[in-house]
């Protein structure tokens, strides 16, 4: 085997007959024709008679479109070989090299993937070591002149901090909270959960193969979290709720100089290098309406639901109709006495036969207990879920409708979407139609699952309002037509400041300027949205133009962002380098070229506002490049983008 490769999870030889056969009658048969012909190197499963169907839209194809004898014979030979491997009689192989895993994804997908996926591919199923994140010969001692301070503790906190101390770099971590976790720490609200599958959402080198849901719930994913931030003993290098104010670059010394608060008041510290990963989506959004402050029952943002609230027999109202809401109000409406929903702009939503289901706790044995299955099905999600959607999201200049739709293939997206929700508003088309089907066309906002939403609006109890709201009095909402709508609880599920990215910190640079001057309060650059020009040693994971809007996990960005980052310190550690700073030029390229892929797609087209834009029409927050060019992006780790300073001869520099 390659040594950058490595090896399926170990094999539990406990597993009963009984359990296996119960586990793979609930198996996915694409995943299975896949592990069967991978353990049994025997290709001959990957042949026309076993071809499965084209997985399209969100659905698993668990059938693969075959027969129930071809489904029956592989189910009966994949129990075999499972067999086979836990009693010791089959070796496990090493993982398929990248061409074959390609070719062996696109006979399960029942459509090509491109050779050029083969080496992320690997790295997201844990089959390859990304290149550049460990020493070449042994740990240098130049490494005990660098301390990396990383703000936040969500995902990519967690995971930057794993990778620096696998690397015996030493870091700390500051969290503004009181755990782990980030958004999954801070939004507690009904229903919250993923909307991204949830075993697409875990860390390639973290995998968590025991999800209870296709798409996890909040408590799971924090859980997920805290278990991983345990194991790796992180809880010694975290500051809980410590928040940083400030931090300034020390030219002289090479450093910064950050001040932190917590209860006991502010203090000073003086790392090397920042890492900030606090992300894009935590500072509310309210809108300022008159009287908001002047409600007399509970009245909050979503992200900040009060612990203990019960709305059984209250009437609840909920303002905004985004992904929030859509988990909300279908969370809250069997024990709210009526729930009241304000909607600014219809939303598109797509229907998802895997979203509110749980796992079977066969497929979990698979997950868990089986060599591959996990890592097969994962890689699967990655291609239906990221990259394949973002050619259908390319303007077409010669297209002729452009106010419903962008080309013809974002033309063929509203019909289908369109027709899945007036199948679900059924005898209430033609009264909820007009309401809840958008103008703009599908994609230009984030779109979002069906998590009975439809069944919801149509309850008797629930009442959809098209009207703006204008003020809110102690006991109502009112609307634009002066419409007074009584209620109990008011719910802002209204979104956040997503453009004001790293506010409130005051960040200072080199040259005396601040990011907030650099930026403003919209509109965010950075090269690979992870260096900024005159801000030495700085790097943001979540930055601007990360998001990967055409679908896909957050998880992936941020990987790759913290594969960009570990691999420059340990380029700068290696040369003995104290500080790097992105050139203004590669800056601006980037920026540049950011700006032209945009105009070339969905998320420019004139229309409704979306959360990814800024008030000029620039696209801030959502990535245009396929997630694999992004991928190879990041997988530069060498100095020539930037200006390199040496180590100062006084070492370490003020403490």
């Amino acid at each position: 085997m390659s040594p950058d490769r490595r090896p399926a999870q170990p094999v539990d030889r406990t597993v009963p007959d009984e359990a296996l056969e119960a586990a793979v009658a609930a198996g996915n048969i694409p995943t299975l024709l896949l592990v069967l012909a991978h353990l049994t190197g025997d290709d001959g499963w990957l042949g026309e008679g076993y071809r499965p169907t084209r997985t399209v839209a969100l659905h698993d194809n668990d059938s693969g479109g075959l027969s129930e004898r071809v489904q029956a014979e592989i189910r009966t030979a994949t129990v075999e070989s499972l067999r086979a491997v836990r009693d010791g009689r089959l070796p496990v192989p090493a993982p398929p090299d990248d061409d074959h895993l390609v070719a062996m994804l696109s006979f399960s997908l029942g459509e090509t993937i491109p050779d050029e996926y083969g080496p992320s591919m690997a790295e997201e199923a844990g089959f390859r070591t990304p290149p550049q994140i460990a020493w070449a010969d042994g740990r240098p001692v130049s490494a005990d002149h660098h301390e990396v301070l990383i703000v936040g503790a969500g995902a990519s906190g967690l995971a930057t901090a794993i990778g620096l101390r696998d690397l015996g770099v030493a870091v700390s971590v500051v969290e503004r909270s009181d755990g782990v976790g980030g958004v999954w720490q801070e939004n507690t609200y009904p229903g919250a959960g993923v909307d991204t599958p949830a075993h697409l959402y875990s860390l390639s080198f973290a995998p968590n193969r025991s999800w209870s849901r296709y798409y996890a719930k909040q408590p799971e994913v924090r859980a997920y979290l805290e278990d991983m931030s345990a194991e790796h003993g992180l809880d010694e290098v975290i500051a809980f709720g410590t928040e940083v104010t400030r931090a300034r670059w020390d030219d002289a010394a090479q450093r910064w100089a950050v001040t932190l608060r917590d209860a006991d008041g502010e203090r000073t510290v003086t790392p090397s290098v920042v890492v900030s990963c606090v992300g894009n989506l935590n500072q509310a959004a309210i809108p300022d309406l008159p009287g908001r402050d002047e409600f007399a029952g509970p009245s909050f943002h979503s992200s900040r639901w009060p612990a203990g609230l019960d709305v059984t027999g209250q009437r609840v109202t909920v303002i905004g109709t985004g992904a929030t809401a859509m988990q909300i109000v279908p969370a809250v409406a069997d024990d709210a006495a009526e729930v009241t929903v304000f909607q600014r702009t219809p939303q598109w939503v797509v229907p998802n036969p895997n979203y509110l289901r749980t796992v079977p706790d066969g497929v979990r044995l698979l997950m868990e207990r089986t060599p591959y299955y996990a890592s097969f099905y994962r890689l699967r999600l990655v291609w239906q879920f990221q990259d394949k959607l973002l050619a259908t999201l390319r303007r077409d200049p010669d297209w002729p409708h452009p106010e419903r739709a962008v080309s013809a293939a974002n033309d063929k997206h509203r019909a289908f979407i369109t027709a899945a929700i007036e199948e679900r508003l059924g005898d209430d088309a033609e009264r909820l139609r007009d309401r809840v089907i958008p103008s703009y066309p599908p994609y230009f906002k984030r779109i979002l699952m069906d998590n009975e939403w439809f069944d919801t609006i149509r309850r008797d109890d629930v009442d959809l309002v098209t009207e703006p709201v204008v003020a809110v009095d102690p006991d109502a909402v009112v609307t634009s037509s002066g419409a007074r709508h009584e209620t109990d609880v008011v719910v802002y599920a209204t979104g956040f400041h997503s453009h004001r990215l790293l506010y409130p910190m005051d960040i200072v640079g080199r040259r005396g300027e601040s990011l907030r001057d650099r930026w403003g309060d919209d509109d965010a650059d950075a090269h690979l949205g992870i260096s900024v020009p005159g801000f030495p040693n700085f790097f943001v994971l979540g930055g601007p133009h990360t998001t990967l809007a055409h679908g896909g996990s957050a998880i992936f960005a941020s990987e790759c962002a913290r594969a960009h980052v570990l691999g420059l310190l340990t380029t700068m550690i290696e040369q003995d380098v104290a500080s790097i700073e992105v050139r203004d030029e590669v800056a601006e390229c980037y920026a540049a070229r950011v700006d032209a892929e945009h105009e070339q797609l969905i998320w420019t087209h004139e229309g409704a506002g979306t959360w990814y834009r800024n008030e000029k029409g620039r696209v801030v927050n959502a990535m245009p490049w396929r997630s694999v060019d992004y991928w190879a992006m990041t997988r530069d780790h060498g100095l020539d983008a930037f200006h390199v300073r040496r180590r100062p001869v006084t070492g370490r520099g003020p403490s």
